[in-house]
């Protein structure tokens, strides 16, 4: 038979058997065929359990679906976090469905000969031992956001390092193993318990702040839009702000990491945008890009947040400060910390949204110190990703007009009387003698 010079459409085998390569080798992969492993060690061990099949059954379907189940546990807390602003909206939108999970578990256990009847009521029972069980993963897990906030590892797999602590504790604690059930209740209702009274702490924070100080803007601002001068101006009124400070992200501390271990590169240029994507070494199990993977270089958001603020008149204002070392080496923590500085007992505000990144900073602005929080709904359908998709009419005019000089790659960039050079995108202001 002739060739007909049409392309052969892959078969399914050759679809697949990337995606499983990539799945099999990833670290949170064998990360979770060690829960289902500690899984069945510990409960084996601590109830005499060896041969039980439901326990092998739990602790295979564990070491399976425990990747999926940390990103639904994040995704679960983001939903909670969007309808609400409250933290602890969102950390009990995280608690809910792990709740759930742990009850069905350990029902099933129980009810399948798996775990000691005497150790089990020694903990409250089924209920008793699930509240216990998901306070203590609630902890661990928000040890491990705050190792993210500070650059180590990334949410979901700090998420499955807190569950296999907890995995290990639950096993021995509801089997009454001396030491182990006090180790077990006094993490789920000292952090766990814990956890919740300082998100409560920082949602009373957020209702009861004095009027006055400096307010925090921090984000990736990409690009800067009409709801950041929205939130600006609504931030500085509602607050009685001598002004507000914005520190953009200049390259995410993830993707910085990434980068060097060649996880991610930066695929394309598109009208001045880079576009990162993952390369053969990525993890397939971690979400390297949680607010997207379209960038504008940090300098080109740097000069548009500044236009956008003179265009607006409210330079005088909104101080836009970038401290570079500082940030790549103690992120926004650092940042906060010069931040206290240079402004000696004087009241800050952390101005933020609802989506991950801004639930993100909460947490840092949290984490250093007696930090006001001011979120903010977002409901007008303003979205830089739509921008960054193409959408119009959502960002101030002079950003609107640099954008298109850069999707035309003109060498000069001309906007609010400054001049810069366009490499790519990259925009840098020229010496008004150039």
């Amino acid at each position: 038979m002739a060739a007909n010079g049409g392309k052969e459409k892959p078969t399914q085998a050759a679809v697949w058997t990337p995606k499983l390569n990539r799945y099999l080798r990833s670290p949170s992969t064998r990360m979770a065929a060690l829960g289902g492993l500690l899984t069945y060690l510990s409960y084996a061990y601590a109830h005499g359990s060896w041969a039980n099949p439901v326990l092998i059954c739990v602790s295979i379907f564990i070491g399976a679906f425990l990747p999926s189940y940390a990103k639904l546990s994040n995704k679960a807390e983001l939903w909670a976090n969007n309808q609400f602003g409250f933290v602890t909206a969102g950390r009990l939108g995280r608690f809910t469905p792990q709740l759930a999970f742990n009850l069905v578990i350990f029902w099933l256990m129980l009810w399948g000969g798996a775990l000691n009847q005497l150790g089990m009521a020694s903990v409250g029972g089924v209920a008793g031992a699930a509240v216990v069980t998901t306070l203590a993963s609630q902890g661990t897990q928000y040890l491990g956001g705050y190792l993210v906030a500070r650059g180590v590892g990334d949410a979901n797999r700090n998420t499955l390092v807190g569950i296999l602590v907890n995995v290990v504790l639950a096993g021995l604690g509801t089997a009454g193993v001396p030491g182990a059930r006090e180790a077990f209740l006094m993490t789920g209702f000292g952090l766990g318990g814990a956890l919740f009274a300082l998100g409560l702490l920082s949602d009373l924070r957020s209702g009861m702040a004095p009027k006055g100080g400096i307010g925090l803007f921090f984000g990736t601002f990409n690009p800067f839009h009409n709801s950041h001068l929205s939130l600006l101006r609504a931030a500085i009124d509602q607050r009685g702000l001598d002004k507000v400070i914005i520190h953009p992200v200049l390259i995410p501390k993830l993707h910085v990491d990434a980068f060097r271990k060649g996880e991610i590169r930066v695929g394309r240029l598109k009208d001045g945008f880079q576009i990162y994507e993952k390369t053969d070494k990525a993890d397939s199990n971690v979400d390297y890009f949680p607010t997207g993977n379209v960038f504008l270089p940090p300098e080109t958001r740097v000069a548009l947040i500044e236009l956008a603020l003179a265009e607006a008149d409210m330079a005088d204002e909104v101080e836009v400060a970038v401290y570079p070392d500082i940030y790549y080496s103690k992120g926004f923590q650092g940042v906060i910390a010069e931040i206290k500085r240079r402004h000696p007992d004087v009241q800050l505000h952390i101005i933020h949204g609802t989506d991950f990144g801004g639930m993100l900073v909460r947490q840092i602005a949290d984490e250093c110190g007696w930090i006001y929080p001011w979120c903010i709904l977002r409901r007008d359908q303003v979205s830089a990703t739509a921008i960054r998709r193409g959408a119009k009419g959502m960002t101030p005019p002079i950003v609107t007009d640099v954008l298109d000089q850069i999707s035309q790659n003109l060498p000069t960039v001309s906007a609010g009387g400054r001049r810069f050079r366009n490499d790519n995108g990259v925009l840098t202001e020229r010496n008004r003698n150039d």
